[in-house]
C-alpha cells in the first residue's frame, strides 16, 4: 500500500514502428525529490518481472518513463508494475494490466503511388498494408483517402 499522494498518475504506453515501445507517467504533485520509480514489465503471469533498462527521466532525474525495443505481440497481455522508493521506505505500487494490439500505433501504408491520366479523367492510388506486428490479413485493414483539388 505505502504512502498516500505519491504514486504515479497517467500510466501510458504506446507501442510505434512495429517493435518499439514507450511506458510514460507522471510523478504525484507531492511526491518529494528523492522518490524514484522502477518499472518491471512481463507478458505472462508465469514468468518472473522484467526491470526497465532505459529510463525516461524528468529534471529532477526521477523515472517518468521507460523505452523498450524488439517487443512483440504475440502475448496479448502484458502486466506492468512501477514501484516506489525514498530513503528505504515503501511507497504506493502502481500495477496495470494492458492488451498490447489495442496501443500499437500503426505506420502508414507504405510504398503510395498515384497515377493520374487525362484520357480517364482520374487517378489510380496504389499502397501496401502498413508494417505491423500482429495483423497479417489484409481484410482487416480500412483506410480513407482525403483527396483535396488544388
Amino acid at each position: 500500500a505505502g504512502m498516500n499522494g505519491t504514486a504515479i498518475e497517467n500510466f501510458v504506453c504506446v507501442i510505434f514502428n512495429v517493435s518499439f515501445m514507450n511506458c510514460t507517467w507522471h510523478v504525484d504533485r507531492t511526491a518529494s525529490r528523492d522518490t524514484q520509480y522502477f518499472l518491471y514489465w512481463k507478458t505472462s503471469r508465469k514468468e518472473d518481472f522484467t526491470g526497465c533498462q532505459n529510463y525516461i527521466k524528468d529534471n529532477c532525474g526521477r523515472h517518468t518513463g521507460c523505452r523498450f525495443q524488439n517487443v512483440t505481440i504475440e502475448n496479448k497481455r502484458a502486466y506492468f508494475l512501477v514501484n516506489e522508493s525514498r530513503n528505504g521506505q515503501n511507497i504506493q505500487s502502481y500495477k496495470k494490466t494492458i492488451i498490447l494490439y489495442r496501443i500499437e500505433k500503426l505506420t502508414p501504408p507504405l510504398n503510395v503511388t498515384v497515377n493520374c491520366t487525362e484520357a480517364s479523367h482520374g487517378c489510380e492510388i496504389r499502397w501496401q498494408q502498413p508494417r505491423t506486428s500482429h495483423v497479417k490479413k489484409r481484410a482487416c485493414f480500412k483506410y480513407e483517402i482525403i483527396i483535396e483539388n488544388k
